[in-house]
């Protein structure tokens, strides 16, 4: 269903391939996930199978390949380039493709327009439009969504729709590119079980960092209750070239401490083989001291109410950012924490009270806030404006935080999602801005790049400024966040210190259940910092906690 052979694709300008000779075959019904670090081409890889790249994207190709029955890549001669046989649009019809980006799919004004769009497209008959529309739209946990404006979505809700959209239209072959980034904890739970269904009789390529969340609950599996993964796994290396090919279970199990090396995410019972420990309680873990509680208020909201489209998204929320403390803001999809976060912004009209100064701002996506031609350039933007004396100085010490140096020249369009969350952190960060609030940080980072974020955020409060981050990510919030807001339909669930927040259970309470690291580091009993970090450093990484 799938064959990949030779396959190389060298972006214009650039110096080396971003897939240097990549070999694949898929047979119908076969699920197969793709792990890799950030950058290594699992994006392109779909895209190119999608025949995106090079007839939507510009790039020089090499090799043969076949999706579905259409020849998408076809070589002319023998070492020559490859050129598409086969439109893009005739490859959609067989195939369905969910991109990095929701928005990027999302065009019609309601959400089931937006649905029902693939199917008028291929000519389903009027009558059976609207049945599965509504069972695409169930089979996601989006049903509820079915009448609102796709342009009101929050960035969870969309990705839902989106992949709903691809469902609905039933092809023969399924390219995800991590499916589940954007949605909360349970959503991705429910959105993982909901791909493993629906890939049933279809070749399937998977990208995602999420794996404790993929599939259904397997008692029998490794780690017992662990989540089924498909069951063949392709690792891209950092250079786009296949590292390992084979059963899953033999893949991570295997080759735990090697992938975790190589900067690629683990399910937890993988994570434990990689520590080379049963549990945690091998762990030493040294303790790690959270920022004073009292430390001076840098912005200061109170009775905060925004409401959008004829909807109340945040109702009456209170919060202090205070100098060297990282507040995190979680919450199911649709809960507001987006909206808090742009109404602290001054972004969004809201009833209420904000004191303090106009703070950094890093948006959910963040392609939005991109400006430059180069990655160098984009960081040095508001430096410049600024009129800083030491731009070129400082310009250099963010790239490098950010693990950005070696793409300095590079076009931040054409880089992959997390490479462009990274710059746009960066870009926003490098000034002298107070406060500093992030939309998803995290969202689309490999394990390598997740610490280099980690590390940047904690050192941003380490050195006195205020930090709020509006995350899914629980293991985020357990290792870097002092303090950690739960919001719940717009209001208040819980508010407090990180440990005892978490420890209180206020997040199951909120439908947001604990990941297994952070569930095994809560039955710890030790602070939660310190035990993940041990985890972390046993693992060949670097802790997230800037220690002196």
């Amino acid at each position: 269903m799938i064959e990949a052979t030779g396959l190389r694709v060298r972006w214009p300008h650039a110096g080396d391939d971003v897939l240097a000779g990549v070999d694949l075959r898929v047979d119908a019904g076969e699920r197969v996930l793709v792990l890799g670090t950030s950058g290594s081409g699992k994006s392109t890889l779909l895209r190119t199978l999608a025949g995106v790249v090079p007839q939507q994207v510009d790039a020089s190709t090499w090799g043969d390949v076949r999706v579905a029955g259409h020849r998408v890549l076809t070589p002319v001669a023998p070492g020559a380039p490859a050129v598409p046989t086969t439109t893009t649009a005739g490859v959609a019809r067989d195939v369905g493709t969910l991109t990095q980006d929701p928005w990027a799919q999302l065009c019609l004004p309601t959400v089931a327009d937006e649905v029902a769009s693939g199917l008028e497209h291929r000519a389903v008959p009027r009558e059976e439009i609207g049945p599965r529309v509504r069972a695409a739209l169930l089979a996601v946990g989006a049903a509820h969504l079915r009448g609102r404006r796709t342009a009101e979505l929050s960035g969870g809700e969309g990705q839902r729709v989106a992949l709903a959209t691809v469902l609905a239209a039933r092809p023969r072959v399924l390219l995800l590119d991590e499916p589940t980034a954007l949605l909360d904890p349970a959503g991705a739970a429910a959105v993982g079980a909901a791909v493993g269904r629906a890939a049933a009789g279809r070749a399937t390529l998977l990208v995602e960092h999420r794996l404790d969340e993929q599939g259904e609950r397997d008692p029998d599996g490794p780690g017992g209750g662990a989540r089924t993964l498909p069951g063949r796994v392709v690792v891209l290396g950092p250079a786009g070239r296949v590292r390992a090919d084979g059963p899953t279970r033999d893949v991570l199990g295997d080759l735990a401490p090697d992938l975790a090396a190589l900067g690629t995410w683990l399910p937890w019972w993988a994570e434990l083989a990689a520590a080379r420990v049963r549990d945690l309680r091998d762990l030493p873990a040294a303790s790690s001291p959270r920022a004073p509680t009292g430390s001076p208020v840098l912005l200061h909201a109170r009775d905060l109410v925004v409401r959008r489209g004829g909807r109340t998204v945040v109702d009456g929320v209170s919060l202090d950012v205070r100098a060297g403390r990282v507040t995190a803001v979680v919450g199911l999809n649709g809960s507001g924490k987006s909206s808090l976060l742009l109404a602290l912004a001054g972004l969004l009209p809201a009833d209420g009270v904000v004191r303090g100064p106009r703070p950094a701002l890093v948006l959910q996506r963040p392609e939005q806030q991109l400006l430059a031609r180069t990655v160098r350039d984009e960081v040095a933007w508001g430096l410049r404006r600024a009129r800083v004396p030491d731009v070129d100085t400082r310009t250099d010490a963010a790239l490098a935080a950010h693990d950005l140096t070696p793409l300095a020249g590079a076009d931040p369009f054409r880089l992959s999602g997390g490479q462009q969350r990274r710059l746009a952190v960066a870009a926003a960060t490098v000034g002298d801005h107070d406060v500093v609030l992030a939309d998803e940080p995290t969202f689309g980072q490999d394990r390598a790049t997740w610490r280099t974020c980690a590390r940047a955020w904690r050192g941003l409060a380490d050195a006195g400024r205020g930090v709020v981050l509006v995350t899914h990510d629980v293991r985020l919030v357990a290792e870097v966040a002092d303090d950690v807001l739960v919001l719940r339909d717009g209001r208040v669930l819980a508010h407090g210190p990180v440990d005892a927040v978490l420890r209180a259970g206020a997040l199951p309470r909120a439908g947001l259940p604990l990941p297994p690291a952070v569930r095994a580091a809560v039955a710890d009993g030790r602070p939660l910092a310190a035990v993940l970090g041990a985890l972390a450093a046993r693992t060949g990484e670097p802790a997230a906690e800037v220690l002196a």
